[in-house]
């Protein structure tokens, strides 16, 4: 529900403003190159930051008889207003050290005036200025509204700056620009708002209102270089200092320093008043030196970017809209008359290319189909097999329209039992892989009416081969004639990455080997993330779990009879080049700030805990159980870990023989164990397993029972707290 009110909120502020904040973007690219231009004109002087309003001052009275005043802009460029002998005014940028002239300055090109009033205020004077004001209030509603949203796609504040979810062009760049400019864009908004909101402040005072003319005096007199308060007055915090018009006493210096006004006596140097700027004041000067990038060229060109930005989000948030309320198969049938009910839970529209194409496939068999939101979910009195595709969005929450699916589930009891089937859509690299799939299965397995034909299956990273084999299956179950759709086949071979073999070892009994690989363009690449190959360059896929070893990628593979992924892998010698690209498994990391660490695998699945140890170099103590056949099964790992353990990496290693010995399972050891591995989790322990599905159901099982006298342990809040993770297939 807050999700939904986040994104909604988003959205409607993006369609009130959108008008105004092209203009305000447009106008703000243009103006961003205005002070670019002016500091490449380059009249600072060497030296300024040293100089003093003592040193220059009196310097420019004496270069420049009629003098008026002086004037320091954010570039740090002098310059000087003076009465010619010819009776006029002129203005000059002057080098403060020596007088000497360095320019003239030139008249606001006319380009720069209308884009400064376009900006402004659009032409339409004060009633303007306050529409660019509510404009730049509503940018700071947009983007505190966009950052609760991307916390929430990407599981958390912690996960932030995290690798995106490739979820389509719009979406996709929608996030990732959105992150690098968040900071500016704010920085933009605020100061635009304050600048809108101070014209309605009242004006600081003056401190010529503060002088006490009786208190003026003449004597005694003092050289202009000797007044204390320019000598230890900078240069560099000078805004502008006028000159006394005349010699009589009642007129001054009036100085307008960054921080305060002062005004001067012009014969003793006695400060006659002084008043300080109120913070609004200050603040305002601030927000206009920001907001109009006077404080730097490099952050001139930063705004120009990120006004870019604005109009990048305004069109991919546009897309994104349309993409989630497109037009998807219009239904043939009603869902009263319906044989098969495909409903749909999608954030993005991504999971309607998939409903859509077996939709299609269905209705050209001559089947009544009937597809819509899992939100839209009603009676189905003829309906005999439903299908839930269904993506999840952030920490495990449903789809925004899938919101209402517990609720509707409840109001329409169906009549008659109906077989199901749930797919999952999602990526492996965030830790609530699909959970809304199984969340929709319990909502379903808790009715009288809904009898599952197939377990839960999951569809990473919109897999081609994950969603075949859920066709294969479905098709077998039910008997309906249906292919892998054509559109569909396309694998997703986006970020491919070369990479060098770079050593294997040979088959041993169990026909397992280790293979390592290189990659310049993988340096990132973490123990535990997953590698995905393409044996036969199509859609079919295969994904390994990686260990980082001596800095290369590190698999442990199986060789199965005409297994696709493994007999490609076989094939490969050291020096041969393969073509994967990686994907990040965020929530299966090394946890560098536990006390205790249990590893328990079977198998291959000891690939990602190789890496894991041999990058422990704080010597977390790490127990290791890990699952074989047979001794000879071990034999490719023994070294590698004896070695650990002798640079204490290791702190334990637990064989557990299935063929061998005791005959025994990870999960009996566990249990033999008991009470160290509670202790480990009563201390703070982590427990990770990687392997089979079946080894973590079992294990799963086990440590409920090792930790069913402790009131405040559970497998549910251990999960949830990331102090049991799992990566099992």
């Amino acid at each position: 529900m807050i999700i939904s009110i986040w994104r909604y909120s988003h959205l409607t502020l993006a369609i009130s403003s959108f008008l105004l904040l092209i203009v305000a973007s447009v106008t703000g690219i243009f103006l961003a190159f205005e002070p670019v231009i002016e500091k490449s004109r380059d009249y600072k002087a060497t030296g300024f930051d040293t100089l003093t309003l003592a040193q220059t001052v009196p310097l420019l009275k004496e270069k420049f008889p009629g003098i008026q005043e002086i004037s320091v802009d954010d570039h740090h460029f002098v310059l000087i207003k003076y009465a010619t002998e010819e009776g006029g005014d002129k203005q000059v940028y002057v080098d403060p050290a020596t007088g000497k002239v360095l320019g003239i300055p030139t008249e606001k090109l006319p380009l720069f005036q209308w884009m400064t009033t376009l900006h402004r205020s659009l032409f339409i004077h004060e009633t303007g200025r306050i529409l660019i004001g509510i404009t730049a209030f509503l940018l700071i509603l947009i983007a505190v509204s966009g950052i609760f949203l991307v916390v929430q796609r990407q599981n958390g504040w912690k996960n932030f700056f995290s690798n995106v979810e490739k979820t389509g062009f719009a979406q996709y760049y929608h996030v990732v620009f959105g992150r690098l400019s968040l900071f500016f864009i704010l920085a933009i908004a605020l100061t635009g708002t304050y600048m809108a909101v101070y014209r309605f402040m009242p004006t600081p005072g003056k401190a010529s209102a503060l002088i006490d003319e009786t208190q003026i005096r003449e004597e005694p007199l003092k050289d202009l270089a000797d007044f204390t308060v320019l000598r230890e007055t900078p240069l560099a915090n000078l805004q502008k200092l006028q000159y006394p018009f005349s010699d009589f006493p009642e007129d001054y210096y009036t100085v307008q320093l960054k921080d305060r006004e002062l005004c001067i006596n012009q014969f003793t140097g006695d400060v006659l008043a002084q008043q300080n700027y109120t913070q609004t004041y200050q603040l305002a000067n601030f927000s206009l030196r920001w907001h109009t990038g006077r404080s730097g060229v490099i952050w001139s060109l930063l705004l120009a970017l990120s006004s870019a930005y604005i109009l990048f989000f305004i069109y991919s948030g546009f897309a994104i809209t349309l993409q989630r309320r497109r037009s998807r198969s219009k239904n043939k049938f009603k869902a009263k008359e319906a044989r098969i009910v495909i409903l749909v839970g999608s954030e993005n529209g991504g999971t309607f290319k998939f409903a859509d194409a077996i939709y299609t496939q269905l209705i050209r068999h001559g089947e009544k189909v009937f597809l819509t939101d899992l939100s839209n979910f009603t009676a189905f009195p003829n309906a005999e097999h439903l299908i839930v595709m269904t993506s999840t969005y952030g920490q495990g929450d449903a789809p925004s329209n899938a919101k209402k699916l517990a609720d509707r589930i409840k109001q329409y009891p169906q009549s008659k039992s109906i077989q199901y089937a749930v797919i999952g859509f999602g990526s492996r690299s965030y830790s609530q892989f699909c959970q809304f799939a199984f969340d929709v299965e319990k909502l379903l397995q808790n009715t009288t009416w809904a009898k599952a034909i197939l377990p839960v299956y999951t569809v990473n990273d919109k897999s081609p081969q994950d969603f075949s084999d859920w066709i294969t299956e479905w098709t077998r179950k039910t008997g309906f004639s249906m292919i892998m759709p054509r559109e569909l086949l396309e694998p997703n071979t986006a970020d491919l990455k070369n990479l060098l073999v770079t050593s294997r070892t040979n088959l041993d009994e169990e026909a397992s080997f280790i293979m390592q690989f290189k990659s310049a363009q993988l340096k990132h690449a973490m123990s535990g993330d997953l590698l995905v190959i393409y044996p036969r360059n199509d859609h079919r896929e295969r994904l390994y779990s990686i260990g980082k070893v001596d800095k290369n990628i590190q698999l442990s593979v199986k060789l199965h009879e005409h297994g696709l992924g493994s007999s490609f892998l076989n094939n490969l010698q050291q020096g041969d080049v393969i073509k994967a690209k990686l994907v990040k498994n965020q929530h299966f990391r090394f946890p560098k700030k536990a006390k205790k660490v249990i590893m328990v695998s079977n198998g291959t699945g000891i690939a990602p805990f190789l890496g894991m140890i041999s990058e422990n170099r704080r010597k977390i103590p790490i127990q290791l159980y890990c699952g074989f056949r047979n001794r000879s099964s071990f034999t490719l790992y023994e070294p590698f870990l004896k070695e650990q353990l002798s640079k204490r990496s290791l702190a334990g290693l637990n064989l557990v023989l299935s063929r061998e010995e005791e005959k025994e399972y990870v999960s009996h050891r566990l249990l033999r164990d008991g009470d160290a591995v509670l202790q480990c989790l009563k201390e703070g322990g982590v427990i990770m397993l990687c392997g089979s599905l079946s080894m973590q159901k079992d294990v799963l099982e086990i440590l409920e029972d090792i930790y069913k006298p402790e009131d405040n342990l559970s497998t549910e809040v251990l999960l949830k707290q990331g102090r049991i993770l799992t990566d099992c297939y």
